[in-house]
C-alpha cells in the first residue's frame, strides 16, 4: 500500500521516533509503514490519521 506518511511526518517537524511514541508503537513499525512493507491495522491506521487531522484515505492508498 503506498502512503504519505514520511512527508506527513516532515511537515509536522516529527522524527520517526517520535511518531511511533506518539503511537505507541516502535520506530521500526514506523519504518516498515513508510516503506510499504507493513500495513496497519485499522486502529493504528485511525491514531494515525487523527494526529494528522486528516482521513486514512489521506495517508493511505491502494498500490499499483
Amino acid at each position: 500500500m503506498e502512503n504519505t506518511l514520511p512527508e506527513l511526518r516532515r511537515e509536522h517537524g516529527w522524527s520517526q521516533q517520535k511518531l511511533a511514541d506518539a503511537l505507541g508503537v516502535s520506530r521500526q513499525t514506523v519504518i516498515s509503514i513508510e516503506k510499504g512493507r507493513f500495513d496497519p491495522s485499522l486502529p493504528l491506521a485511525f491514531r494515525l490519521a487523527s494526529l494528522f487531522g486528516c482521513t486514512i484515505e489521506d495517508i493511505f492508498t491502494p498500490g499499483s
